[in-house]
C-alpha cells in the first residue's frame, strides 16, 4: 500500500510552476530560475514526479546548434490534476512565500 505523504515545500513550488501552462514542455534550468531552486534540489524533484507519474520527459529535438538537447518536462493529466488540488489540500503551507523558500534554500 503506498505511503500518503504531503509534498515539500520545494515540490509543491515546482507543480505550480508546471501547473501555470501544464501543456508546456519545461526545461530544468529555466524551472530553477523560476523557482529558485538550485539544480540539486530541482532535479530529485523531477525525477520523484516523474517516478510517480505526475511528470512525463522528453529529450530536447532538434537542439540549437552546439549544444546537446536537453530533458524536458511537463505535467501528465495526473500531474495537472494533484497541482490544481494544491490550493485548496494540506500542502498548501501557510506562511511560506516564494521568497521566504528562496532564501531557506540559498542559506543551505
Amino acid at each position: 500500500m503506498p505511503r500518503s505523504r504531503s509534498h515539500s515545500t520545494q515540490t509543491v513550488t515546482v507543480l505550480r510552476a508546471l501547473a501555470a501552462d501544464s501543456s508546456v514542455w519545461r526545461h530544468g534550468y529555466d524551472l530553477c530560475q523560476e523557482t529558485g531552486l538550485k539544480a540539486g534540489s530541482m532535479y530529485p524533484i523531477l525525477m520523484r514526479l516523474a517516478d510517480r507519474g505526475l511528470l512525463e520527459t522528453a529529450w530536447e529535438r532538434n537542439p540549437p546548434s552546439g549544444r546537446p538537447p536537453r530533458h524536458l518536462y511537463r505535467l501528465t493529466r495526473s500531474g495537472a490534476t494533484e497541482a490544481a488540488q494544491l490550493g485548496s489540500s494540506r500542502d498548501r503551507r501557510p506562511g511560506r512565500s516564494l521568497a521566504q523558500l528562496r532564501a531557506r534554500t540559498e542559506g543551505a
